[in-house]
């Protein structure tokens, strides 16, 4: 973990226009009480980084770093943590869009009773990707072979496509992503050693947002699961009400 730390105070120092610091109201237990005991904010930070169009042989792609702290424990204390590093690399001078992708993932989640608190199993990722456009749209597909750490790893095909589009001369904006993957059912541990097979799973996380100014939004981003959260074969759709700052 104190790497994770260390790659974030990095990030601090690094270029302003490309992290933001946003806040989040999510309110899951108004829209779905059976399933969330309560309503939370969460603490999110984002630092992305521009490919380098310098002239090494391997050209440093595009660099994504995301945190997420999700106060849903009692006292509005931190209830999950989750954090993404994404890095692309290509060697190659056409074609200039299509990038090797590397990531990693990762967190923990406190619950009540604390004996049911939980690791997010490290999952390293390496795969593809392509930036594309269409219209005015900005896009970028990438897919990935997924090694999850279970006791019994999972090793599977994810897709993901990440998008952005300004609008009204960029007063507003639409961006988030999507993602699809299988996962074994038998992670090897006690509660799960008796299933067989995979299952499917969809998360997305579309935003948007309204430009009050240079540096402050407000908007809101819509959660929406797909056998994430529950293994019950049903859609969960949880927005928020967010802030977004541009340090």
């Amino acid at each position: 973990m104190k790497y994770l730390f260390a790659v974030l105070l990095i990030a601090i120092k690094l270029s302003a226009r490309s992290q933001s610091l946003q806040f989040y109201y999510d309110v899951r237990h108004t829209l779905d009480p059976s399933n969330n005991p309560k309503n939370f904010p969460s603490i999110y930070f984002e630092y992305y980084q521009t490919p380098d169009t310098g002239n090494l042989f391997i050209k440093r792609g595009p660099f994504l770093f995301k945190a997420q702290a999700d106060l849903s424990g009692d006292q509005t204390n931190l209830g999950k943590y989750y954090t993404q590093i994404s890095q692309e690399v290509r060697f190659w001078q056409r074609p200039s869009d299509l990038y090797l992708n590397l990531q990693y993932s990762g967190g923990l989640g406190v619950t009540t009773p604390k004996q049911y608190s939980y690791f997010i199993s490290n999952t390293y990722l390496a795969g593809a990707s392509y930036h594309y456009k269409i219209g005015q749209a900005f896009l970028t597909s990438v897919l990935n072979f997924r090694y999850v750490s279970y006791v019994l790893p999972s090793k599977d095909l994810l897709y993901t496509m990440y998008f952005y589009r300004g609008l009204f001369n960029y007063r507003a904006e639409v961006s988030g992503d999507f993602s699809l993957w299988t996962e074994n059912n038998n992670h090897g541990d006690e509660a799960t050693i008796e299933l067989t097979g995979k299952r499917f799973y969809f998360f997305a996380e579309p935003q948007i947002w309204l430009n009050v100014s240079k540096h402050l939004s407000i908007g809101s981003k819509i959660n929406v699961y797909y056998h994430v959260n529950v293994a019950a074969n049903s859609v969960q759709i949880y927005p928020t009400a967010a802030l977004r700052v541009k340090l």
